[in-house]
C-alpha cells in the first residue's frame, strides 16, 4: 500500500484530481500490462482486415471478381484508412487515448460484422470503407499509449509489441478463418472475427486510464516512466500546419509512402498469389500462408529490443534507430529473389526475409514521433504518417491489380524489394538526427494567440 500524489499534466488540467493522490493497492509492472491491452486490440484489428484478404479465392470465385476489381475493394478500405489516420491522430490527441480507442473499435467491429451481409461489390466496397474509418484509430492510438507510458529507452520494444499483434495477427487469421469459412461458410466467418473487438472494449474500459489517473500505477513505475522527460513540455496545441512546418514529419510521411507499400503488398495479396501462380488449395493456403509472419512477428520483438539495448548501452537515439532501420531495409531486398524462386517453399522463405525486415523497420519509423514530440502531437505525427503509408499503399495496390492482370506477379516482387532502400535513404536525408525538437519562443506566442493565451 503506497500514498504518492502526482500533479496532473498540462494535456489533463480540465481532468478531476488524480486517483494517485489515494491509498491504493499497486500492480507491478503495469506498463506492461497496458502495452498488452494495445497488442490485444492491433491482434483482432488485423485478424478483421485479413479476413476478405484469406477468403479471396472463394469470394472473387463466387463474384467472379477480377484482381483489379478485388484491388478496388481493397483500395476502398485504404482510401478511408489513409484518410482516417490523420483525423484519428487528431482525434486522439483531443479527446485521450481511452475514448478515442473506444470509438475506433466500436466503428470497426460493427463495420467488420457486416460484412456478412454483403451481397455484392458495392456493398463489399462500402464496407472497406467504413472498416477502414474505425481501423485506421489504432496506430496512431498505440504510439500516443507508448508515449505516455514508456520511457524512450523502451518505447521502441513497445512498440515491437503492439507490432506484434500485426505479425500474429497474420498467424492466426489464416488457419482460424478458413476453419470457420469451411465449417459453418464465409458469412460467419466475418461475424465471428467481427465479434472479438466487442469482447475485448470490455476490458479497455474497464482497465484502462493514463499514468497520472491510473489507480494501480507504483511510485517507483511512474519514476521510471516519466525517467528522461525532462525536456518534455507543453508547448502548445499542435495543428497540422504547424506540424508540417518540420522536414521531420515530411521525412516520416514520404518514407512510408515509399516503404509501408511492401507490407500491404504481401498481406493484401499473398493468399491470392498463393493459389494463382504457386497452386496452392484454400486449405494450404490455411497451412502455409501464415509462415512469413512468425518471421514477421520475430523482426517487431527484436527489432524494437535492439534499439532499446543499444540506447542503454550509451548510443544515441539517433545512431540506435537508424542502425536497425537501415537493416530492416535491407532485408527486404529479398523480395527481388521471392519473385523468382523454384519453388513456392523457397519464395515463402524469401519473402520470411522481408516481412522480419519491415516489421524491424516500421517499429523504430513508428518510434520517432515520440523521440521529436512531446506527448500532446505523438498521435497527430503517427497519424500523418499513415495517411503517407495509406496513400502509398492504395498507389501500390491498384498498379498490382492492373500488372497483374495484364503480365505477372514478378515485377511487382522486384519493385517492392528495392522500395524500402529508396524509403530509408528518404527518410535519412530530409529528417536528419532523430533528437528532441525545441520550440523557439516565437512560436511559442504565437501559438499562445491562437488559444487565446
Amino acid at each position: 500500500m503506497k500514498r504518492l500524489r502526482i500533479p496532473l499534466q498540462s494535456s489533463d488540467r480540465h481532468a478531476p484530481a488524480s486517483p494517485l493522490s489515494v491509498t491504493k493497492t499497486t500492480m507491478p509492472g503495469l506498463r506492461w500490462w497496458i502495452i498488452g491491452l494495445v497488442f490485444l486490440a492491433t491482434l483482432i484489428n488485423f485478424i478483421d482486415r485479413l479476413t476478405i484478404s484469406v477468403l479471396a479465392p472463394v469470394i472473387t470465385a463466387q463474384l467472379g471478381l477480377s484482381n483489379l476489381e478485388f484491388a478496388s475493394i481493397t483500395t476502398s478500405f485504404l482510401a478511408a484508412y489513409t484518410l482516417s489516420q490523420g483525423l484519428s491522430g487528431k482525434l486522439y490527441d483531443r479527446i485521450g487515448t481511452k475514448r478515442g480507442f473506444t470509438l475506433s473499435i466500436l466503428v470497426w467491429s460493427l463495420a467488420a460484422c457486416a460484412h456478412a451481409f454483403a451481397r455484392g461489390l458495392i456493398s463489399l466496397i462500402s464496407l472497406r470503407f467504413l472498416l477502414g474509418v474505425g481501423e485506421a484509430g489504432n496506430w496512431p492510438g498505440a504510439a500516443k499509449v507508448i508515449a505516455e507510458w514508456f520511457p524512450v529507452r523502451e518505447r521502441a520494444f513497445a512498440m515491437g509489441i503492439f507490432n506484434s499483434g500485426v505479425a500474429i495477427g497474420n498467424i492466426v487469421a489464416p488457419p482460424l478463418i478458413v476453419f470457420l469459412q469451411i465449417r459453418f461458410g464465409w458469412q460467419m466467418a466475418f461475424l465471428v472475427t467481427g465479434g472479438l473487438g466487442f469482447m475485448w472494449l470490455v476490458l479497455w474500459v474497464m482497465f484502462y486510464e493514463t499514468p497520472e489517473r491510473h489507480t494501480s500505477l507504483s511510485r517507483e513505475e511512474y519514476a521510471h516512466i516519466k525517467h528522461g522527460r525532462e525536456n518534455e513540455t507543453d508547448s502548445g496545441r499542435f495543428s497540422w500546419p504547424r506540424l508540417l512546418k518540420y522536414r521531420q514529419v515530411w521525412a516520416i510521411v514520404l518514407a512510408r509512402f515509399v516503404t509501408d507499400p511492401v507490407w500491404w503488398l504481401y498481406i493484401t495479396w499473398l493468399p491470392l498469389y498463393l493459389n494463382r501462380v504457386r497452386g496452392f488449395s484454400l486449405k494450404q493456403i490455411g497451412m502455409f500462408a501464415w509462415l512469413p509472419f512468425v518471421a514477421a512477428d520475430a523482426g517487431s520483438l527484436l527489432g524494437g529490443w535492439i534499439s532499446g539495448y543499444f540506447i542503454a548501452r550509451g548510443w544515441t537515439t539517433d545512431k540506435a534507430r537508424k542502425v536497425v532501420i537501415l537493416i530492416g531495409a535491407l532485408f527486404m531486398l529479398a523480395g527481388i529473389p521471392a519473385a523468382v524462386a523454384d519453388s513456392a517453399i523457397t519464395a515463402l522463405a524469401f519473402i520470411a526475409l522481408v516481412t522480419f525486415g519491415f516489421q524491424s523497420w516500421i517499429n523504430n519509423v513508428q518510434t520517432i514521433p515520440s523521440d521529436l514530440f512531446p506527448q500532446q502531437a505523438v498521435a497527430s505525427v503517427a497519424g500523418l504518417g499513415g495517411v503517407g503509408a495509406g496513400a502509398g499503399a492504395i498507389l501500390f495496390t491498384l498498379t498490382t491489380g492492373w500488372v497483374v492482370d495484364y503480365f505477372s506477379y514478378t515485377p511487382i516482387l522486384v519493385v517492392a524489394g528495392l522500395l524500402p532502400v529508396l524509403g530509408t535513404s528518404i527518410l535519412f536525408t530530409v529528417g536528419g538526427p532523430i533528437s528532441r525538437l525545441s520550440f523557439d519562443v516565437d512560436e511559442m506566442q504565437s501559438v499562445g494567440k491562437e488559444r487565446g493565451g
